[in-house]
């Protein structure tokens, strides 16, 4: 049970496998009918011990017939081989291009067996070149079967999120191991009105295989099942996801749990037709029968905002809420640290994985406009570190230059950089995990201001570039160079405010203590020297907490 907990609830490496890094990551995916002001929203959070924050950025250009493009596999920096380049490719920035492609994923391992040890493409390099290739959705998908036809797949189950201006698919893929090259696969387009999520567990069961307008597969999807002995039966009866990534209780409880969890907040309490409660026994690894849709309607229109939050979420108000039990400390703090499970006097138990988690690299929310064109309708909501305690800002698609604080090379996980926003933004969480209830609602409060400030922002800087686009001469080049000059300095902007907060919520709550403010927010003395702090407030830990403690030492820390 371990090790399927392991491969389906944390992602970790499989012998002959990958290394655990950005392959343990959370999407949800929002429609433009499902949005509120008509965008394709999908979120990424790149979760990973060993994944940096920063900010990938690709300059288009041209390139001589015969070109041959090195592969890196993108979470190892392992050279994979070489590939024939294209001669036009498209900018990219992070998960998006300029045509407002967007591509990311999560891993969902699948079965060991099917990894092909000699293929050159790995998944994070297949979303990579393909959004240097791709200008709609349906491209992207054909571009990447291509790719693993002719080159094979280099990892484990996928699930990608693959969206443009005007849809959303998910496309599910694993490789055919040493017995042939390639892999098989399976898309599917969200309809309309509709969202979805997936988190490290394949999510596709029946295949319309008459529907060609919502339904793409590899020819070989059902037949090479049957090859392997993975199924038996008619066409009509086949599961992608039951014959090549069945699920287990760490499927569920690791992975579905915060899918469970996105849908039930999106939902208003709905999945579906039902209740959440009623998938309950699901996402909690209890009843495999009890499958969750794929795709559901939500209460209310999503916008950066509320789906933002989601990727915040620690199942907070459910019984996996991470905040309530002793495991919390006297602070109430949501995380556990690694490995996700342990033993007690024989016994196997486990941590919760939520969506928002302290190993996070970056996190995004993807947003593709319809109604502007590309040169201004994309938006990359880019942040670093775990989401809870981290804030996004808005980068621009078409932009010629990235912001320093984000920028590739400045930083890395074995290098601290003090003008990284990456160490910043965990100096700051670090600091709340010790005092969560005390820190993180100060931080909280702290990107929704920068955030929803910033959501209205970028009304404004579209308007402006629209005017700058309608110049008949060097009209693009200012549009885009005013949206690039945006994107850095309200990045340079964030930045500069986590480094003041930083400060701040260490003078403020060093040492266990909470300094007492004015009502200007400055910090108040002792009325005789402005340097001499009043006293300050000592709130203690949880009771949760004192009763876990009282039970394990009461007689020795009894007073009498």
């Amino acid at each position: 049970m371990i090790k399927n907990f392991l491969k389906y609830a944390i992602c970790v490496a499989m012998a002959l496998l990958m290394v655990d890094t950005g392959n343990a990551c959370s999407n949800v995916l929002i429609t433009k009918g499902a949005s509120k002001d008509g965008s394709v929203l999908i979120t990424y959070s790149a979760d990973s011990h060993q994944l940096y924050g920063e900010l990938y950025f690709t300059p288009g250009g041209s390139f001589r017939r015969g070109t041959l493009l090195d592969i890196v596999e993108w979470d190892t920096g392992k050279y994979m081989g070489q590939i024939e380049q294209v001669r036009k490719t498209y900018t990219t920035v992070g998960n998006m291009n300029q045509h407002q492609v967007i591509i990311t994923e999560t891993t969902f391992g699948g079965r060991s067996e099917l990894y092909d040890p000699q293929a050159i493409m790995d998944y994070g390099s297949l979303i990579y070149v393909t959004l240097q290739r791709a200008k709609t959705a349906r491209e992207a998908i054909q571009i990447m079967t291509d790719l693993v036809a002719e080159y094979g797949y280099a990892s484990s189950g996928e699930s990608f999120s693959i969206g443009d201006k005007e849809e959303v698919w998910i496309m599910e893929m694993i490789g055919k191991g040493t017995k042939e090259k390639g892999a098989v696969w399976v898309a599917t387009r969200i309809p309309d009105g509709y969202i979805s999520a997936h988190a490290n567990q394949s999510r596709i069961h029946h295949i319309n295989f008459n529907d060609p307008e919502n339904w793409l597969y590899s020819k070989d999807v059902v037949s090479f099942a049957r090859e392997m002995g993975y199924f038996e039966g008619a066409d009509s009866e086949f599961s992608f996801c039951d014959a090549y990534a069945p699920i287990d209780f760490g499927g569920m409880r690791g992975c579905e749990a915060r899918v469970w969890s996105a849908f039930n907040i999106l939902g208003g309490g709905k999945i579906g037709d039902k209740n959440a409660e009623e998938y309950l026994d699901f996402a909690m690894g209890y009843n495999p029968e009890n499958k969750m849709p794929l795709y559901i309607k939500p209460a209310q229109k999503v916008g950066v905002k509320e789906v933002a939050d989601v990727m915040r979420d620690h199942y907070e108000g459910t019984p996996m809420d991470m905040t309530c039990d002793a495991g919390a400390g006297g602070h109430h703090t949501p995380y556990r640290w690694r490995p996700m499970y342990f033993e007690v006097d024989g016994q196997e138990y486990l941590n919760e994985r939520a969506i928002a988690t302290q190993q996070t690299g970056f996190w995004i929310v993807c947003q593709s406009r319809n109604w502007l064109p590309d040169e201004v309708g994309g938006i990359l909501w880019f942040g670093v570190d775990d989401a809870a305690t981290s804030c996004l800002t808005p980068v621009y698609t078409n932009i010629t230059r990235v912001p320093e604080c984000v920028a590739v090379g400045n930083g890395s996980m074995l290098e601290y950089s003090p003008t990284s926003l990456f160490w910043v933004t965990n100096r700051i969480a670090n600091f709340a995990y010790m005092l969560y209830d005390r820190v993180a609602p100060e931080v909280q409060a702290a990107a929704d201001k920068f955030e929803l400030e910033a959501i209205e922002e970028v009304k404004n800087m579209d308007q402006i570039a629209l005017q700058l686009l309608e110049e008949k001469q060097k009209g693009t080049h200012a549009a885009i160079e005013f949206l690039t000059d945006y994107s850095v300095n309200k990045a340079q902007s964030l930045f500069e405010m986590y480094q003041a907060l930083d400060t701040y919520l260490l003078v403020k709550y060093m040492d266990g203590n909470v300094k007492v403010q004015n009502e200007d927010g400055s910090f108040k003395s002792n009325g005789n020297k402005a340097s001499i702090p009043d006293s300050p407030v000592q709130p203690g830990y949880s009771q949760k907490w004192k009763e876990a403690v009282v039970k394990d030492a009461g007689e020795v820390l009894k007073v009498k």
